[in-house]
């Protein structure tokens, strides 16, 4: 297995435009593709912005208070923000035995895993994009979110979560097409964490993300 010395761990500390951050994401993917680059994590924060994935409708888009970018990631509208910790994954599937399916379950794994450092019992659901939480009122809501391509076997996108964003600005969406639940955060769930903090439950936990991709079934390519 592949150890997290392996990968290039990228913090970013200014607000990267998403253009450039798509831009330099496809870049990246390419060069692992060829060979010439090591794999990457890039952990950085947007400002407000609106992304569409590819199943996205445009009657979920409620408002033009931020810029609106497609992008080729699956999924559909999602917000990104300061306050919310994005983390793109550029990885060699054809290295780590990986299949699609498995890839995101993996991911998803390693979300909630950073979360449970934090006291935050975060699930994944079947049927509902993203990662789950309870409110104290024992509503369900949503704390994070997964987007991911694939392209000749090399991933890009990742997820996203929400330690203390403005939470107004999901108002603008409909979150990845699920209208019946809110979405929530650290800050809201009465939880002081920092990206930083957050950064380093990834950082703990990013073995057994890898371990996780490496136990998946070779896929048929």
């Amino acid at each position: 297995m592949k150890s997290t010395n392996d990968i290039e761990w990228r913090i970013s500390s200014e607000k990267i435009e998403y253009p450039a951050a798509l831009e330099a994401m496809e870049r990246r993917n390419a060069a692992v593709q060829a060979g010439e680059a090591k794999e990457l994590i890039w952990l950085l924060e947007h400002p407000p912005l609106y992304t569409a994935g590819t199943s996205s409708d445009p009657a979920e888009l409620l408002s033009q208070a931020f810029p609106v970018y497609q992008t080729g990631r699956g999924g559909r509208h999602t917000y990104h923000g300061p306050g919310q910790r994005v983390g793109y994954v550029v990885l060699d599937l054809k290295n780590r035995n990986a299949d699609v399916r498995g890839f995101v379950h993996a991911l998803e794994g390693w979300v909630i895993a950073a979360l449970a450092e934090f006291g935050v019992s975060a699930r994944a659901v079947d049927g509902r994009v993203g990662i789950w939480c309870d409110l104290p009122d024992g509503r369900e809501a949503k704390i994070g979110a997964i987007g991911i391509r694939i392209r000749k076997w090399v991933t890009m996108h990742g997820f996203s979560v929400n330690i203390d964003p403005d939470l107004s600005h999901f108002g603008g969406i409909i979150p990845c097409g699920i209208r019946e639940y809110p979405v929530t955060s650290l800050a809201q769930l009465g939880i002081a964490g920092t990206l930083q903090q957050f950064d380093e439950a990834l950082q703990k936990n990013a073995d057994g993300f890898l371990k996780a991709i490496d136990r998946i079934a070779s896929p048929s390519m």
